[in-house]
């Protein structure tokens, strides 16, 4: 089954996601564990990792829309 979305729907969910990752990462329980010693990723990233690079995705997406118009 393939969900159809537009490009407005696409940044939305994603600017949402970055919200969402936003307030977990200033939670005071989230940073209490990602300072613990032994929380760790296989590739070194943490959430604020996330959070960017939705952003560098969503602005991608503006950069396509602007040329493509």
């Amino acid at each position: 089954m393939e969900i159809k979305l537009t490009t407005a729907e696409i940044r939305t969910i994603l600017q949402g996601c970055q919200y969402t990752l936003r307030l977990v990462g200033s939670s005071k329980d989230y940073r209490r564990l990602q300072s613990s010693e032994y929380f760790s990723t296989s590739n070194g990233v943490v959430l604020n990792d996330a959070f960017n690079i939705l952003g560098e995705v969503v602005e991608a997406i503006g950069e396509v829309e602007q040329f493509s118009q």
